[in-house]
């Protein structure tokens, strides 16, 4: 039986009109992963060994090899003598899907909210337990210097970080919790644990988290969650403003219906 060549191994060999050059610092072991990963995501079928060595061009003990290390990184998952895709998988397509294309997609809410807000809006992601901001619209006002674009933040005092941690499952929000050693930023800082605890459950239950001058003296701060077909948060949309212009109260009345109309409009491309 004549074998399929993969997609992988046609674009070794043929890329914008001519041949490719291979690079002595290829890693076989992770074309011949990349490759399996790529059948299953065109036949959407679970693969045997047999069907994924036929597939790639590559022999059953390269391919039985490669499914046994998606197995064991949680890729795949293994019924009988076949590998079917696990959740995991997902998590290559969103790492561009989420993080590439969104700034791109906010940019022009961001931009809307801040118009009708007069304060910057900004928007920001969960890496490692901390929030980091990938898209921005500024407004012409002294705000914080704290909220800049791939500016990280601190997770548990922040209106933004609340939000993103609110969407933890339980379990995973107590290891956050309990691995946290909490600072006072200002005089206003909640450090009690239990307390944080409350207060990131309580944003979970209103998705609206508002903080006064607990991340920074002088600053108050409102972030709602942007979210995925399936309610999970992918994001969360904040505004941060001089407590000298609004309050937090203010910001609760007046700049939360048009930042949700916002987080809404975009929430609705995933």
């Amino acid at each position: 039986m004549r074998r399929q060549r993969s997609p992988a191994r046609d674009r070794e060999c043929v890329a914008e009109g001519g041949p490719l050059t291979k690079s002595g610092d290829n890693i076989g072991g992770l074309e011949k992963g990349l490759a399996i990963i790529e059948v299953f995501s065109t036949d959407r079928k679970p693969l045997t060994i047999s069907a994924a060595a036929q597939a790639t061009n590559t022999s059953r003990a390269s391919a039985r090899r490669s499914l046994l290390t998606l197995l064991n990184l949680g890729y795949v998952v293994q019924v009988g003598s076949a590998f079917h895709p696990a959740p995991r998988l997902l998590r290559l397509g969103d790492a561009y899907f989420q993080n590439a294309s969104l700034p791109q997609l906010a940019q022009a809410h961001l931009e809307h909210a801040r118009d009708e807000v007069q304060e910057s809006v900004s928007l920001a992601v969960l890496d490692n337990y901390e929030p980091v901001f990938v898209a921005r619209a500024e407004a012409e006002k002294i705000v914080s210097s704290l909220a800049r674009v791939g500016r990280r933040l601190v997770g548990y005092c922040s209106a933004t970080g609340r939000v993103l941690l609110a969407d933890l499952p339980d379990d995973k929000l107590d290891t956050y919790l309990e691995q946290l050693d909490p600072k006072p930023l200002t005089r206003h800082t909640v450090t009690d644990k239990s307390r944080l605890r409350e207060v990131i459950l309580k944003v979970r239950e209103e998705r609206v988290a508002i903080t006064d001058e607990e991340l920074e003296d002088g600053m108050a701060a409102l972030a709602v969650p942007v979210v995925d077909r399936d309610g999970k948060t992918i994001a969360a949309m904040s505004v941060s403003a001089s407590r000298a212009r609004v309050s937090a109260a203010q910001m609760k009345s007046e700049l939360l219906p048009v930042l949700r109309r916002y987080a809404e409009a975009l929430s609705r491309n995933f």
